[in-house]
């Protein structure tokens, strides 16, 4: 039976058997102070050759300054402070791109590192369940580095061994309000190490006016809005298929109509056609010059145009067979833009049951087959629940405006997307802040991007339908 000694802990001895009432003391080692010392400067010079290789400005901004002025004085000190500061101001307003990203934001990086992340680093990482405590140690993910742009923070982690991005994506909550951020994504760098980006500021906070008509005739990417980085948003429309998905107000119609005035040059001059099914009869009816005979509004009439449509793919399917596999826009053979506005109710919500059939199924030709000749799809819908549209799986691009429900990000984007920062759910329903703004996911990338479409006016609508109704 293990006995305890008079004023010795229980946890500090060591019984050699169950039974014996003999016990020891565990062997302490002392450490002689000179190690000490020795381990604590080695520990030093390394965290300090760490950090001027790491962050040369701001150590050059902390160290120069107090050296001078401790061997030369106040006054020299001064001037090395002030005369950089007088040169570098004007500077830094005249051309804010060339000097933010090679000063400014290296040293709001350094401060958000030290002020930020490394003093909250620790207890984040405990309370939220991504150290382990074992056998009395702490085991913490390593904080590599912080680098900042325009709107945000991007902290470079090393997880733990056994750890996976899943275990990170499910905690971006306590991530975003441990460190005072409004959100958190997490993408992979690579192989045991993460991204992790938080806002500090929202630059698609404000609408975007509409993107002024190409100069050039082409199909695709257009430009159709701004992504969170301050690039432009280019949409692809040729060689792929694009489901957007939002609730009422959401922004949907900004979409629609950016993609297609981005195709107003091609369709001038006869590269690109666009093919309109409004069954709301209230977004695509402004523009109806654009697509002249092109156009349907009836249940029956947009099925008769998806037939037609199948009917163009599959006859140039018979003559590239053999010939090509990708297609080339050319007059002869223009790139056909099925523009569908609210497609559940051609899906889903038609009372005709052979006529929803038949839309069903020129739909899933279309969108299987299409883009390798020339034909793709753009459809727009508010319900994206798989008994609206069973064929949300055949769109490789998606797009997710403000959406009602959290569960409904996954289902537009794909498994996982929301854990990975795309809050759809979150963006405000007041139309001048969220209307427009979405989270893209593309083929090429699981990573979603968050961007914000152009609003196209009415007045802008009318603009581009009145240059074809001068050519009829």
């Amino acid at each position: 039976m293990l006995k305890k000694l008079p004023g010795d802990p229980v946890s500090g001895l060591v019984s050699t058997t169950p039974d014996t009432a003999v016990v020891f003391r565990p062997a302490i080692v002392q450490t002689p102070a000179i190690v000490t010392i020795l381990i604590f400067a080695v520990r030093l010079i390394i965290g300090l050759v760490r950090s001027f290789w790491r962050h040369p400005i701001a150590s050059a901004v902390a160290v120069a300054p107090s050296t001078i002025f401790s061997l030369y004085g106040w006054r020299l000190a001064l001037v090395v402070v002030a005369v950089p500061i007088a040169l570098i101001g004007p500077w830094a307003i005249i051309y804010p791109k060339v000097v933010l990203p090679w000063i400014g934001y290296r040293l709001l990086a350094w401060w958000r590192l030290v002020w930020i992340y490394r003093r909250h680093w620790q207890p984040v990482m405990v309370v939220s369940g991504l150290g382990r405590h074992i056998k009395g140690r702490d085991y913490l993910p390593r904080l590599l580095r912080v680098t900042c742009t325009s709107w945000a923070d991007v902290v470079t982690v090393k997880m733990l061994d056994g750890q996976a991005a899943k275990d990170w994506a499910d905690r971006i909550e306590h991530l975003a309000h441990g460190f005072g951020a409004p959100s958190c994504r997490v993408s992979v760098e690579r192989a045991g190490r993460l991204l992790l980006t938080f806002p500090r500021r929202d630059p698609l906070a404000g609408p975007l006016p509409a993107v002024p008509l190409p100069e050039a005739a082409t199909v695709g990417p257009v430009e159709i809005g701004q992504t969170e980085d301050g690039k432009p948003w280019l949409l692809k429309l040729h060689g792929t298929h694009v489901l957007v998905a939002g609730a009422t107000g959401a922004g949907k119609g900004s979409i629609l109509w950016s993609a297609i005035r981005g195709l107003i040059p091609a369709v001038w001059t006869g590269l690109a056609e666009i093919w309109a099914l409004d069954p709301k009869l209230m977004e695509l009816s402004f523009g109806r010059a654009i697509f002249g005979d092109r156009y349907a509004a009836d249940p029956a009439d947009c099925a008769d145009l998806l037939d037609e449509a199948v009917k163009v793919m599959q006859e140039r399917a018979g003559r590239f067979a053999g010939v090509q596999r990708d297609h080339v826009p050319t007059v002869q053979d223009p790139f056909v833009l099925v523009v569908v506005d609210e497609i559940a109710f051609l899906t889903a919500y038609q009372s005709d049951r052979a006529l929803r059939q038949r839309i069903s199924a020129a739909l899933a030709t279309l969108t299987t087959q299409g883009r390798a000749v020339g034909v793709g799809v753009l459809a727009a819908l508010q319900d994206p629940r798989k008994d609206v549209i069973t064929i949300r799986n055949l769109f490789p691009d998606k797009i997710a405006l403000r959406l009602d429900e959290s569960e409904q990000v996954d289902m537009v984007l794909g498994d996982g997307a929301r854990d990975r920062g795309a809050l759809a759910d979150h963006i405000s329903p007041i139309p001048h802040q969220g209307a427009g703004v979405a989270y893209i996911r593309l083929e090429s990338s699981p990573d979603p991007i968050r961007a914000r479409a152009a609003y196209v006016s009415d007045e802008d609508i009318r603009y581009m339908a009145a240059l074809f109704e001068e050519a009829m």
